[in-house]
């Protein structure tokens, strides 16, 4: 059957991807238009095939960027792709109301009401008395204008998901920082990831734990872990992440955070996640770190230091462990090499990748045999962007374990492109590019 599904105005490149992912996630059988045109991200309407209204109303119920879908008869179908291919009026969709009466027969005695729903424009309450049909694409409002589609159906669902942007408010949280990823985006994150009930959900940067929330919400069990604890805890007695997870009722999901360097994991075996999902640090509010020393440093003690009251120093509650530079390039490259060990075969990496506009192109994503990108979104800031990228791990058979001494990557003072070429990837040196080329004030 045809089903109208209605977008949210936000997140454009992030649909089809969301669509895709909740589908397999909830194993809905689901058939996009074949015309490249009909599934251009821009379009705030997309006419795909589902089995039943049932399917209709899960996938509504799940995806944060569906604001509803309706059902739409063939009869009409036909006839609204000729009204949008001939750019006709509303008298044509009249004409093929009145082909279709075996549509309204089911309903002839039923209570029923029109809703119009409208995009870049206003509809005046006259016209929805006078016209009761639903219209989109319109560039203006210039009486009846030229339109570029025109829907009728019945509406099937509401998008259950879309309140949950109001729940995960970072605004509401009681515990957040600085860096923590707002409620629209970490949601659709969770998505990518395909989150649900009995999966097991890592974030190696979980910061103050954005991604863990969404994640557990959906029913997935989450572990998060970052190289500085403070991010995590907070100020309070209780854990921050805790006092937030128990906010959500996902307390009995979380099932730990711990404080360590993702170059130095305590994860002893492979396949372990069904997904790995995490927006890297890369400058614009906090730069990468790793354990370890500046190179003009003092060499390293023999032997740890004693406070004077009898206490080791590595052992104290407020010890912050020394770290060094983690340049953005490395890391993009060590995370899909982690998650290609780490990942249950089909489980999903899904992450933050910053690049320069003007200097992106496809090569620059970081790529590895065994993990395969099926998603690429970009979040546009103008001269910088943030990609989201998604992939899945068809390594088949035992994987090398990954090593973070550089082994296999390109040294940071010569980068080379995915492709072996002697351009530098769009986020290499991201920080610096950043905050001397696009923002004043020194680097």
């Amino acid at each position: 059957m045809d089903y109208v599904l209605h977008f949210a105005l936000t997140h454009t490149a992030f649909r089809l991807p969301e669509l895709l992912a909740v589908c397999e996630c909830l194993a809905i059988d689901i058939r996009l238009p074949a015309e490249e045109e009909e599934r251009a991200v821009h379009r705030p309407f997309l006419v795909v095939k589902l089995e039943s209204d049932e399917e209709a109303r899960r996938l509504a119920s799940r995806c944060i960027l569906v604001k509803s879908i309706m059902q739409l008869p063939v009869e009409i179908r036909m006839a609204v792709y000729a009204l949008w291919a001939q750019g006709s009026t509303y008298e044509e969709l009249h004409a093929a109301n009145r082909r279709s009466r075996d549509v309204w027969s089911k309903y002839e005695n039923s209570s029923f009401r029109f809703t119009v729903s409208a995009v870049n424009h206003t509809t005046r309450k006259e016209r929805i008395r006078n016209r009761p049909y639903a219209d989109t694409g319109r560039e203006r409002y210039d009486g009846d204008g030229n339109f570029r589609h025109v829907y009728f159906g019945r509406l099937i669902s509401e998008g259950a998901s879309r309140p949950l942007i109001g729940k995960f408010d970072v605004k509401k949280r009681v515990f957040f920082g600085n860096t923590s990823m707002d409620a629209e985006m970490s949601l659709l994150m969770a998505n990518q990831a395909q989150a649900a009930p009995g999966k097991f959900i890592y974030d190696p940067f979980a910061g103050t734990g954005s991604m863990l929330y969404t994640a557990a919400h959906f029913g997935a069990f989450v572990f998060g872990s970052d190289m500085d604890g403070r991010q995590m805890r907070g100020k309070d007695k209780t854990p921050g992440i805790y006092r937030a997870s128990a906010q959500y009722g996902v307390s009995s999901r979380l099932m730990d955070c711990a404080t360590f360097d993702v170059t130095h994991n305590p994860w002893r075996c492979g396949d372990i996640f069904d997904a790995i999902v995490t927006d890297p640090p890369y400058g614009v509010r906090a730069g990468a770190k790793r354990l370890g020393g500046k190179a003009q440093r003092a060499p390293l003690r023999d032997e740890p230091t004693v406070l004077e009251d009898g206490m080791l120093a590595h052992m104290k509650p407020t010890y912050v462990p020394p770290m060094r530079p983690y340049e953005l390039s490395d890391l993009a490259h060590d995370l899909v090499h982690f998650a290609r060990y780490f990942l249950k075969p089909g489980g999903r990496l899904v992450f933050f990748l910053p690049t320069v506009t003007d200097e992106y192109k496809d090569v620059d994503i970081p790529v590895c045999e065994g993990m395969t990108i099926v998603a690429n979104s970009l979040q546009d800031f103008g001269k910088w962007g943030r990609r989201l990228i998604t992939m899945v791990k068809t390594a088949e058979g035992e994987v090398e374990a990954p090593r973070f001494d550089g082994s296999g990557r390109r040294a940071s003072t010569e980068p080379e492109s995915a492709a072996g070429s002697s351009s530098s990837p769009a986020h290499y040196n991201f920080r610096v590019k950043y905050f001397s080329g696009f923002r004043p004030g020194p680097p």
